[in-house]
């Protein structure tokens, strides 16, 4: 006998009061993803909220070909495209009330777009200008998180003092299938569950953590099963299906205003582009794969939805993609403006009371600038001009 066949055989009887905390059954995601479009509960989706959608998916579609050709031109240093998951990063903006916080990753522009921030400002970060872009506060939507994960733990944070604080405020997290590898995705899961903090949890499952399949990530029947496991909901959902996804993050929302603590939902989608524009994905996955997925569409599933009800005629989509073209003008103009940027800022705003190291810096960047305007360029290695 092994030592796993001992230890196998070996099954101690818990106490007769012991009982399970949490009967994990209602924790249990559905066995395959909950969808709307193309079924009979499409025929009950509010219309208003449909074409809403629509042109939100449709401006965020043309905003990532934008912002991808930015790159091209030298515009923006890298650009993470969400193309293909246009609905996850909509229906989570707009299913927000204006008190929530949104709390996005690196690959999460679209999302802070579509929830009214400046297409520029969005892209701030990825143009290596100023340290976010934008005023959080203003704004209810956290800093753009590069590194992975980090920003789920700061979203449990914000959601269990607001609860502590009595506020009617939520926080919606969202973050990549690879994101749900790093430490930062327990801790934040764990404490969330435990404080029963007013979280939800919006994972983007596209299939790959830059070029590392899901198979290499996780032995789990869905990542949506991981919910049991910290004792919280767990739902699976078309992450291509807008309406699926709104109603899905909705109810979950709903679920935690009211007290009933954090959901864990996955979504699952599919990255058409490459990871990001220095990023060859054709290394790790070949076109008939992708091209399987573009038959999925979300624009053209939605699209098919509002042909389908007579909710969109030619009129219609021809007004949508003329406001995507004119949003898209108004973003390559403002970015082909070379921006006037202060040095000095780099060490605005990094800790209310600077360090000492910080403060060190800051004087001899300042000396050094102060002696380049008193004189000739300095080109030589210790120059600020090299």
């Amino acid at each position: 006998m092994t030592v796993m066949e001992q230890r196998g055989a070996y099954r101690p009887t818990p106490p007769p009061a012991w009982q399970p905390r949490t009967d994990p059954a209602p924790l249990l995601p559905d066995a395959l993803p909950y969808r709307v479009l193309g079924t009979e509960a499409a025929a009950q989706a509010d219309p208003d909220l449909l074409r809403r959608l629509y042109a939100e998916l449709v401006r965020g579609r043309r905003y990532n070909t934008q912002a991808t050709a930015l790159t091209k031109q030298g515009r923006l240093a890298v650009y993470p495209s969400s193309t293909g998951q246009e609905a996850c990063e909509v229906a989570a903006a707009l299913v927000l009330e204006e008190q929530d916080w949104l709390f996005p990753s690196y690959r999460d522009t679209l999302a802070a777009v579509a929830r009214g921030l400046d297409p520029v400002e969005a892209l701030t970060l990825l143009r290596g200008d100023w340290h976010t872009g934008y005023d959080p506060r203003e704004h209810r939507i956290a800093p753009l998180s590069t590194p992975l994960a980090t920003q789920l733990p700061h979203a449990v944070g914000l959601a269990h003092a607001a609860r502590l604080k009595g506020d009617d405020v939520v926080a919606l997290a969202l973050v990549g299938d690879g994101g749900t590898s790093e430490g930062d995705f327990h801790e934040a899961l764990n404490f969330a569950a435990v404080w029963q903090a007013p979280v939800v949890f919006l994972v983007q499952n596209n299939g790959f953590a830059i070029s590392v399949p899901l198979a290499k990530q996780t032995a789990a029947p869905s990542l949506a099963h991981k919910a049991v496991g910290y004792g919280m909901p767990g739902r699976l959902v078309d992450g291509n299906d807008a309406v699926a996804v709104h109603q899905v993050l909705g109810e979950a929302i709903a679920h935690a205003r009211a007290g009933g603590g954090p959901t864990l939902v996955e979504a699952v989608t599919y990255r058409i582009d490459a990871h990001t524009n220095a990023d060859d994905a054709t290394r790790y996955r070949g076109d008939a794969e992708v091209e399987t997925w573009r038959a999925h569409d979300p624009i053209v599933l939605l699209e098919r939805e509002l042909n389908d009800r007579g909710l969109l005629d030619d009129e219609g989509v021809r007004e949508v993609r003329e406001d995507a073209e004119t949003m898209a003008a108004d973003l390559r103009e403002r970015m082909n403006q070379d921006p006037v940027l202060d040095p000095m800022d780099l060490f605005a705003h990094v800790y209310a009371q600077p360090t000492p190291q910080l403060l060190e810096q800051e004087a001899q960047l300042r000396a050094e600038l102060d002696a380049e305007a008193d004189g000739p360029h300095h080109h030589g290695p210790e120059g600020v001009g090299r």
